[in-house]
């Protein structure tokens, strides 16, 4: 199986000979009907041949067009936090890809973790799930975490998040490329939301701007940072970015896109000495963590650092006798946000005139 990174070097062309070739050739054959599928379905909701649930409150989707780490989560969050701010009741809906045996991924333990007044519903069935919300936690606003595909539900606002190292998924559809679906679908967007937009210079931002705008014109466009803020682990104990960069690391991920956790690493300064991937929303086991240990045991590092998606599901402050930290991120405009926040307002106003009987 390849690892996330490979599969990206494999894709992007990056990696040269026959056999990648060849390799290149077998997955486009197979993106042809994946594409075609793709494209029908959502034709038959475009034509009304499937059906679409409304619900009584406003609905706002964060998804993707590509597969892998976007950073979805911190966006979530701060719309999560945006809303709560004005006193909304907001609740979470996701499909709970990857949830182990507590009944929860690790993005719904990560925004458990850093929202405890949101609930997070998880389910395949986001129409459900709505119903869900409002019925028994009251809810005036649902937030559709990766939910641009999900189309069963209707929304009133579809936020896409590009990611700045790879925006349009190498121009193929999976298995070819990282696209969900072809670039055409990013019309159905309301904003457009360029992440780690500090890995690219102004004029190459421009130029993915411009190309947005021309497949979905409509949508407002803001770029955004994931700017580390603080190392927490798992007892709840915080410190300093900086009080490990002079220290030797080791670091480890589960995420679709591991390129953007090694940037995080790099920018922060920190001498990593051994990184490991693991697959997107991996569940570890005591044999993992156990062979963790045994390798950076190995190692002269002061420090294990890694997401705290995998924190909140490995739950331990050291591997061995080795501190174990995750470094907390959040989202910066670097700009965007006035006109982003103009397409959230009237949506809060709404959500607060949404009353139920058994609160009167």
């Amino acid at each position: 199986m390849l690892s996330p990174s490979t599969f990206r070097e494999l894709i992007s062309g990056q990696r040269r000979g026959g056999l990648a070739a060849i390799a290149r050739f077998g997955l486009r054959l197979t993106e042809f009907p994946y594409t075609w599928a793709v494209r029908w379905r959502n034709r038959r909701f475009d034509l009304g041949r499937l059906p679409i649930s409304h619900v009584d409150v406003p609905v706002i989707s964060v998804g993707n067009l590509t597969l892998g780490g976007t950073g979805k989560t911190p966006v979530v969050e701060w719309l999560a936090r945006w809303f709560r701010q004005r006193q909304v009741r907001v609740s979470i809906l996701s499909r709970g890809y990857g949830a182990g045996h507590s009944g929860m991924n690790d993005e719904a333990l990560q925004l458990a973790l850093n929202l405890e007044d949101v609930p997070h519903l998880q389910n395949a069935d986001r129409v459900v799930s709505a119903q869900i919300a409002m019925e028994e936690f009251f809810t005036q606003l649902i937030l559709l975490d990766d939910g641009f595909q999900h189309r069963r539900l209707a929304r009133d606002l579809d936020v896409v998040l590009l990611d700045a190292l790879e925006p349009f998924g190498w121009e193929h559809v999976f298995p070819r490329g990282t696209l969900r679906e072809p670039l055409t679908g990013l019309a159905r967007a309301s904003a457009v939301l360029l992440s780690r937009a500090e890995l690219l210079t102004p004029a190459e931002r421009l130029q993915i701007k411009q190309r947005v705008t021309k497949l979905a014109p409509q949508a407002e466009w803001a770029e955004i940072t994931h700017a580390p803020q603080i190392l927490i682990n798992a007892d709840g104990q915080t410190t300093a970015l900086d009080s490990l960069r002079t220290a030797r690391v080791a670091a480890f991920c589960g995420l679709g896109n591991p390129t953007g956790f090694r940037h995080t690493l790099r920018q922060l300064g920190y001498d990593v000495v051994y990184f490991q991937e693991f697959p997107d929303h991996y569940t570890y086991q005591r044999a993992d963590i156990q062979s963790l240990t045994d390798q950076f045991s190995q190692l002269e590092i002061q420090a294990i650092l890694c997401t705290q998606k995998d924190l909140v599901k490995i739950s331990l402050s050291q591997l061995g006798k080795i501190p174990l930290w995750a470094i907390k991120i959040g989202i910066e405009f670097v700009e965007g946000k006035e006109e982003l926040e103009r397409l959230l307002a009237p949506l809060a106003e709404r959500a607060a005139r949404v009353e139920y009987d058994e609160l009167k």
